[in-house]
């Protein structure tokens, strides 16, 4: 994978920002507990949820029941918006990924995240990889996994950027 590049737009940014580095992004990506996922509903209207999620192979990865609203948005439109950081002014980084949000099936790829969601959470997380998804210990029904590549990103350090930056490739 063709490591991002992370920019910095100065029409948005404070004089003395700099741009946070892939390597420290993808570090936060890793160690976040929590997401927020921005989908489209059908009609136009958005949807924003919190969830959790792994970083595996350059990407954020996250699970859904198939009748959640969010995988009902993703069966008309795959774009999303996944956020993670701080809800403080003067400290701490926001990162939000942008990009197209595919359906993971393959199985060995499944028992990878599987095992990433098992070890991130010290075992409060046991999928088991069925049929093309996850299944819970004692669910009902499929849980589907879905896999979202970086296409931008914009990562706000806080404090040093003003509240609307612009998107940074990722």
């Amino acid at each position: 994978m063709k490591q991002p590049v992370t920019e910095l737009d100065t029409r948005f940014s404070d004089q003395n920002a700099v741009a946070t580095d892939w390597e420290e992004t993808r570090r936060l990506l890793e160690e976040a507990e929590l997401f927020w996922i921005s989908t489209v509903r059908a009609d136009g209207r958005p949807h924003v949820t919190p969830l959790v999620a792994v970083w595996l192979d350059g990407a954020v990865h996250f699970a859904t029941g198939a009748g959640e609203q969010k995988a009902v948005n993703l069966r008309t439109n795959q774009n999303v918006i996944l956020t993670t950081g701080c809800n403080e002014w003067e400290r701490g980084l926001d990162i939000v990924v942008e990009g197209e949000a595919v359906q993971v099936t393959d199985e060995r790829v499944l028992e990878r995240l599987a095992e990433a969601w098992a070890t991130k959470w010290d075992g409060r997380w046991q999928y088991e990889v069925r049929d093309g998804g996850f299944r819970h210990e004692g669910g009902s029904g499929a849980v589907l996994v879905f896999s979202v590549s970086p296409a931008k990103g914009a990562r706000v350090r806080q404090g040093h950027v003003r509240p609307d930056p612009a998107p940074v490739l990722g």
